[in-house]
């Protein structure tokens, strides 16, 4: 018999999930999770953004068959898909669920089913819509980022460095991205002095970037190496300029 998609709720109609708790809910009444590659995973951990719509249908004589495609947006732009089947194997007993990385794999549990698995009384056209978030400005990879924004701020020796504030946000990084910036040049390079500015680039789990941007130099009364750390470009250079001023 073939039935319309109904609204009865799939999913909780509760306040709009993360991506890291909607992959966690999936994650945990699928009964062969545990068979998903790991990378899989880690590439998920830091996803920006979900969508989830229903695939196709079959209802008949008590027993039913759903497929359910659950796509999320990375943080490099790419697109991730992971396919649901919510099934019965008998009348009346309670669904069960399955999650594949590919339809290959979909459409093969499909066939172990006592359902017709070539002929659904529907399928739709996939059309995901992923939340209207900007897209990252960088290429990040996933990495102990928040160890590294820690490590980044204890070696940074200037007394204007970000505060506790800043460093509790980059306990949520996922990801980071390091540069070296270059651009206008500062007096160092007429002294002869060793300077270098990066940018430090964090992907929070929030899907918000968040940079620090590191000046190195040796514009130090012994001429040792010294870290600073400043919350945006300009205040680096600033601080650059203001080094070799005082050293000039």
């Amino acid at each position: 018999m073939s039935v319309p998609y109904e609204t009865t709720a799939y999913e909780p109609a509760e306040s709009p999930e993360s991506p890291e708790e909607h992959l966690a809910r999936l994650l945990g009444r699928a009964l062969n999770s545990f068979e998903l590659p790991d990378d899989t995973i880690r590439q998920l951990d830091c996803a920006l953004a979900h969508d989830s719509s229903l695939h196709s249908a079959h209802h008949s004589a008590g027993l039913h068959r759903e497929t359910y495609r659950h796509t999320w947006l990375l943080a490099d732009g790419s697109a991730l898909t992971l396919w649901e089947l919510v099934h019965n194997t008998a009348p009346g007993s309670e669904p069960q669920h399955e999650v594949y990385v590919d339809e290959e794999e979909l459409r093969a549990a499909t066939g172990r089913l006592p359902l017709p698995p070539d002929t659904p009384d529907f399928e739709l056209p996939v059309l995901v819509q992923l939340s209207p978030i900007p897209m990252p400005r960088h290429e990040y990879v996933p990495d102990d980022s928040a160890d590294h924004a820690r490590r980044l701020l204890r070696r940074a020796e200037n007394a204007d460095r970000p505060g506790q504030d800043l460093a509790d946000l980059l306990s949520t990084a996922c990801a980071h991205q390091i540069t070296q910036a270059f651009g206008r040049p500062c007096r160092a390079g007429r002294i002869g002095l060793g300077y270098a500015l990066y940018e430090h680039a964090f992907l929070l789990r929030d899907g918000r970037e968040l940079s620090l941007w590191e000046v190195e130099h040796t514009a130090t009364p012994d001429g040792r190496h010294m870290c600073e750390v400043y919350p945006s470009e300009a205040e680096a250079r600033e601080a650059m300029e203001r080094r070799a001023a005082q050293v000039g």
